[in-house]
């Protein structure tokens, strides 16, 4: 019996050890992010769109959802054309959690300046988060699974808790 706690309980630290992340997983990741809005803020939609595994998924914060590095690529294309047509943006990693080897979810602040309205005028600072899944495919760590959410222009209201 003394053997197989001891076995279960190896087994356990191991997974956990596994799912932590080497230093260099963590600065890999640290530098796709960094590559992908570094290219998004040089509106270079190809570089941005490599930042995403081939059949990764992007819903951004209007809800609008692409499958797909090259409609990926696509979509950015456009945008950088229209809305997104001098855009900077800035996303600073805030978490990362493994979950498993290869596999990670990564959260981090994104402010997006130079965004433009419908009339062309440029728009306020939007400032929100980027939420991904980001997988290890050949050595390289790639978005999987992006989202983004935009955070409110006003305060949200305190609600009062009940007694």
């Amino acid at each position: 019996m003394a053997v197989v706690c001891l076995s279960l309980s190896t087994v356990r630290a191991w997974a956990q050890d596994s799912a932590k992340g080497s230093d260099a997983d963590i600065a890999a990741i640290k530098q796709t992010v960094a590559d992908f809005y570094q290219s998004f803020s040089r509106q270079d939609a190809h570089a941005t769109a490599m930042t995403f595994a081939e059949d990764g998924d992007l819903t951004n914060m209007f809800g609008i959802h692409i499958h797909g590095r090259e409609a990926i690529e696509q979509k950015f294309v456009a945008l950088f054309k229209g809305t997104l047509k001098g855009a900077n943006r800035t996303d600073t990693v805030r978490n990362i959690r493994f979950y498993a080897p290869g596999v990670a979810f990564v959260d981090a602040d994104t402010v997006l300046t130079g965004t433009k309205r419908a009339d062309g005028s440029v728009g306020p600072v939007r400032k929100g988060l980027m939420i991904v899944v980001m997988t290890k495919q050949n050595g390289l760590w790639r978005i999987s699974n992006f989202h983004e959410a935009e955070y409110p222009d006003q305060p949200v209201p305190v609600i009062p808790t009940q007694k």
